[in-house]
């Protein structure tokens, strides 16, 4: 194992607390944290930077939430799944992800980097936490992987849509795409709770103007209870 400094190894065994993951080759996290923008000396035995682990995280990410969501949707078509599956592994989510653990205050970046804001870039994080992913199969295997990737994105996968009618974001969609050409945009205004048991207010507007507000355990779930509610008021508008 390379040798780090005690700065460096306080910060690492803090970040596997933080993940619930302990790596017997801690140099693969360490090399998952660090930024091609850094010198030749804070590189390690597994590679210059974290772009090969983030290639393979990225294979891992999306085999196990392809599985998850086989599994979630045993009735849904491919075409489906794909575009679920996009939903939870896009750098959106990935990145709000990463802003959760904190991972920017763990990344190792070059001067230049550093002064350009990386450590809150959104491209950036979804990045090394792909990383972080593909150093914890390398380090422990897929069925590590899997545990840590479903924990780490339950939230995003809770939050998906039920089959059938409680789709309310598509319905939404293709109602106000009829009425206007213009898509449905959603806000977050709201969120109260500990974490465990965190609730998360959503608001959905066209246009600048609020069509319906909705609450949930996840901020996918809030959305869709706004969703719903326009649609409801929309369809009374409509019959009325």
């Amino acid at each position: 194992m390379d040798a780090f400094s005690p700065e460096r190894e306080a910060l690492l065994a803090e970040l596997e607390r933080k993940l619930d993951v302990r790596f017997r080759d801690r140099t693969l996290l360490h090399t998952a944290l660090t930024h091609g923008s850094v010198g030749i000396e804070a590189r390690s035995r597994h590679g210059d930077n974290y772009e090969r682990l983030e290639f393979l995280g990225d294979a891992v990410l999306n085999l196990v939430i392809s599985d998850h969501l086989y599994r979630m949707f045993p009735t849904r078509l491919e075409g489906d799944l794909a575009r679920l599956r996009a939903s939870v592994v896009s750098e959106g989510p990935l990145a709000r992800i990463a802003r959760g653990m904190d991972l920017g205050r763990y990344l190792l970046l070059g001067r230049g980097e550093e002064k350009g804001g990386g450590r809150t870039r959104t491209s950036l994080l979804a990045d090394a936490l792909e990383a972080v992913i593909g150093a914890v199969y390398v380090d422990s295997g897929y069925g590590v992987a899997h545990y840590c990737v479903t924990r780490w994105f339950a939230e995003e996968l809770a939050g998906l849509e039920a089959p059938g009618e409680g789709d309310y974001k598509s319905q939404l969609q293709e109602l106000i795409q009829q009425r206007e050409r213009r898509l449905p945009r959603y806000r977050i205004i709201g969120q109260a709770g500990p974490e465990h048991n965190r609730n998360f207010v959503a608001v959905v507007e066209v246009n600048g103007r609020v069509l319906g507000e909705g609450r949930g355990r996840s901020k996918k779930e809030a959305e869709q209870a706004a969703a719903q509610q326009a649609l409801e008021q929309l369809r009374r508008s409509r019959a009325g």
